[in-house]
Order: structure tokens, then sequence, then C-alpha cells
């Protein structure tokens, strides 16, 4: 009898955090009330700690409509899922079926979460990209044999995915809902490296310099409230700069998707917590 397969990631999504995953669940508690991902993205953190089963209850989100549809497609009937992705023709690997299938605009929510993942599985490079429309333009992949339909691991993910709450919100609305207790991983849209770095779009609307000023804040605030809180972005001067009253630890990760074959590979990232209490002289935290 074949082993049931363990959790991870259904999609292939940029800025994931496969590479990073020992760094990040080292610095997070074994035992955690609520735990808050509300840049799921990948989801691989998450997948990662529903398998060690280091939180009594998750929130996951993110400003990704159509992500977030793919997750609750899983949770709410993966059979529906699962048989959609086999539906002649929308299993074929060709580059009419791509972009007919790229062109549609399925009415349920099982439909539009296959469509996403096969879009995933057999675009470019695995690339979400949308336009200022929020239309997905990510070109034909020509991949050989791609795995369009992974049963066991859409299996695992959806038994992963229930009793999990699942939010289209913006990061700030999920973590006012944090407290004492729990623990917030934030894994936003990096800054890019150089003018010419910059990730495609996820979403229509952009997640720029300004965006990740109000993070630092948030983040703050989440400490303040005695919440576990951990953070990943792009090892640049601007994010030292925008999270510099944190504690920044400086990690390699590999990043496999880019346009750009050369500028793939290890690069610095860095991971953010708060700053430890120091003992004053006569032993008090401060």
């Amino acid at each position: 009898m074949a082993s049931r397969e363990d959790a991870g990631p259904v999609l292939k999504w940029a800025g994931g955090k496969r590479q990073l995953l020992d760094e990040i669940l080292r610095r997070l508690p074994q035992k955690m009330a609520t735990y808050y991902e509300p840049f799921v993205g990948g989801a691989a953190v998450f997948f990662a700690l529903a398998e060690q089963k280091r939180f009594e209850r998750a929130v996951l989100a993110d400003r990704n409509k159509a992500l977030v549809e793919v997750y609750q497609a899983l949770k709410k009937d993966v059979d529906a899922v699962i048989r959609a992705l086999r539906k002649p023709p929308d299993a074929e690997n060709s580059e009419q079926a791509y972009y007919r299938i790229r062109a549609e605009k399925p009415r349920t929510l099982a439909a539009r979460a296959a469509r996403i993942i096969y879009l995933n599985k057999t675009g470019y490079n695995g690339l979400y990209r949308v336009n200022s429309r929020g239309e997905f333009n990510v070109p034909f992949g020509r991949y050989a044999k791609p795995n369009i339909c992974d049963e066991p691991r859409l299996r695992a993910a959806a038994r992963a995915l229930q009793n999990v709450e699942l939010m289209v919100a913006d990061f700030a609305e999920v973590c006012a809902l944090a407290g004492k207790g729990d623990v917030v991983y934030l894994d936003p849209p990096y800054l890019p490296v150089s003018r010419t770095a910059s990730f495609a779009s996820y979403h229509s609307e952009p997640f720029g310099l300004e965006e990740h000023q109000r993070l630092a804040q948030v983040f703050g605030s989440l400490a303040k409230r005695g919440v576990w809180t951990l953070l990943s972005n792009s090892d640049t001067k601007e994010t030292r700069e925008i999270f510099a009253e944190f504690k920044v630890e400086a990690v390699s990760a590999a990043r496999p998707i880019n346009s750009n074959a050369a500028r793939r590979g290890k690069i610095s990232e860095i991971l953010v917590s708060p700053r430890a209490a120091r003992a004053r002289p006569n032993g008090k935290l401060r």
C-alpha cells in the first residue's frame, strides 16, 4: 500500500520558500495558537508547518483572488478540481489549448482553480503575471511532459487546508486579527534588487516602496502586541533601511524563476524578526 504523500505546494510561485524552509522553520516556535500567512503565495511554509502539526489553527490570505480561490476550491471539493483538470481537451499540453484556456473565464470555483493550476503547469517558467486590467498574460511554456494533474499532491493539500480560514484581504487587515501567542509570517512581493530586476506583477495593484514602509509599521505593531513575527524580503539597501530597527539576517536562497536564465541561482535574501529584549544591569528585561 502506497504511503500518503506529505502536503506541499501545488503551484510553482515566484518567491516560493522551498529553498529557505529550514531557515524559516527553525525561527518559528514549535507550538502556535494561530498561524497567519497574509501573503500566502505557494504556501510552502504553511504546508510544512501543517505536516509537523505545529499550529492549532491557521489563517491564509492574499490580495490575489485567483490564488486564494485555488486553495478554497481544494478545501471545498478537491474531486471537482481533479475532474476539471482531467477533462479533455483541458488536459492537453498544446499551444492551442493553452491560449484557449488562458482566454476563458470559468464560472465555477473548481473550474477557475483548475484553470490557474493548468496555466501554472504549462505557462512559461511557471510565472503568474497579470496586466493592469488583471488579465493573466504569461505565454505558453513548451514543456515536454508537465504534470498537469498531480492527484496525490492535490489531495494532500486539500487535507492540510481543512479547518483553515482563507481570506482575500490586505495584509494589514489580516495582521490586525493576530494576538499574543499567535505567529505571523510575512512574505511580501520583494523589493527588486535593481531597476531591471523587478518581478512581474502578481496582482493588478503594485506593491512598491510605500507598501513596504507600511508593512514595516505593521510589523512593529505586531511585535509590540506580543505576536511572534518573521518576515522575508530581498537583501537591498532599501529593505535594510526600511527594517533597520529590527533584527535583519542575511540568508542564501536559490531562485529558479527569472526570464533571464543567467540571473537564476543563489542570491542573498533577508529574514527580519523583532530584536530580542536586552537585560538591564539589574537583570530585568527592557
